[in-house]
């Protein structure tokens, strides 16, 4: 039986490898088969992609921003997702599709289409069973953040360009764009203010709703 493809995504310091983590935590005391996985990363190939995309200084051009993302996701699906999938274990991932859609298309200024087309191609028409969007103001986001130690490249991107990021997330949340992104599958909003518990019992109540069997009974903490 082919695993659930479970996505976490939001702005900077939204709390998503923080949730993921605390899912994985749950699913191996229940002996559910899950990975947890991250993009840009994940496979050697995309770790060194993801030292260049956080921390080159200097300027990098927002196609080359956007084909590392790319090759990066292209190599994490043919390595490790698909792979994963099939052999019938969950897959729990830290960014996918909409994070290339809201930096890369809204908030460098890409034209969408060739965003969407590059994503085929890595892709391969991989659809997310289940895609969780934690929401957060970005200057909360960015303190957050900004508590773990100092801003990466992206982080330190200007104020307009993180709220044109979190104006693609909330316009993601709509059905309507929805319907019209089938490859992005189902995205339903998760406040991620407060501390890790409550989040976590909201996202819990998400779960509980959208995709059960990745919701093993027992208490959240």
């Amino acid at each position: 039986m082919r695993g659930r493809l479970l996505v976490l995504e939001g702005g900077e310091g939204v709390g998503k490898t923080t949730q993921l983590r605390r899912l994985a935590a749950r699913l191996a005391r229940a002996a559910v088969p899950h990975r947890v996985l991250r993009e840009p990363g994940g496979t050697p190939l995309g770790d060194r992609i993801r030292e260049l995309l956080l921390h080159t200084d200097g300027p990098m051009a927002a196609g080359a921003e956007a084909a590392l993302f790319i090759a990066s996701r292209a190599q994490l699906v043919e390595q490790e997702v698909g792979p994963a999938l099939g052999r019938g274990e969950h897959v729990l991932l830290d960014r996918f599709l909409l994070s290339t859609y809201a930096y890369q298309a809204y908030g460098r200024g890409l034209p969408e289409d060739e965003v969407r087309a590059a994503n085929r191609l890595a892709t391969r028409g991989l659809v997310p069973d289940l895609t969780l969007l934690l929401t957060l103001a970005p200057a909360d986001g960015l303190a957050r953040a900004g508590a773990r130690g100092g801003h990466d490249r992206i982080e330190a991107a200007d104020a307009a360009f993180h709220e044109r990021v979190a104006a693609a997330f909330a316009r993601f949340a709509d059905p309507a764009w929805q319907a019209g992104h089938p490859e992005c599958g189902r995205i339903v909003a998760v406040d991620a203010a407060g501390d890790e518990e409550a989040v976590e019992s909201r996202l819990a109540a998400v779960l509980a709703r959208e995709l059960p069997m990745l919701r093993p009974a027992g208490p959240l903490a």
